[in-house]
């Protein structure tokens, strides 16, 4: 892929870019059910709980869902390229978005992955999938 936009962090989000700068993957969790919530949202989604804190998690995980984009859905994407949804390890049911960097070798439905880091020209880090051998 090529130059992509820049991420423009909100309040709601801010902690978990302010991690990827740093190149760790951090995901609000419930304080009243302890579960991993993504994307950040204001209320947990399963217990309505409002005290949701960014933690850092392990990024290991397997390919749940991947397609593979042939048109440019957004400027500096240059096709063809893979999308793909990852559950973590962390938490059953707990799936991260992503572009897959694969250095050319495609991904399939069930196999490793981690969320890695890619830099940004501008600033920032940009969370990608990456296949783990």
């Amino acid at each position: 892929m090529g130059a992509l936009p820049t991420p423009v962090p909100s309040g709601l989000t801010e902690p978990f870019w302010a991690a990827a700068a740093r190149g760790v993957l951090a995901l609000q969790r419930c304080a009243r059910c302890r579960r991993f919530v993504h994307f950040p949202e204001y209320r947990c989604p399963f217990c309505h709980g409002t005290r949701l804190a960014f933690e850092e998690v392990d990024p290991r995980g397997v390919v749940a869902a991947v397609t593979v984009v042939h048109r440019a859905l957004l400027p500096g994407a240059e096709p063809p390229y893979a999308l793909a949804w990852a559950e973590l390890a962390v938490q059953s049911g707990l799936r991260f978005f992503a572009a897959v960097e694969s250095g050319g070798a495609r991904v399939a439905v069930g196999d490793p992955v981690e969320v890695g880091f890619r830099p940004l020209p501008d600033s920032g880090m940009l969370p990608v999938l990456r296949a783990v051998p």
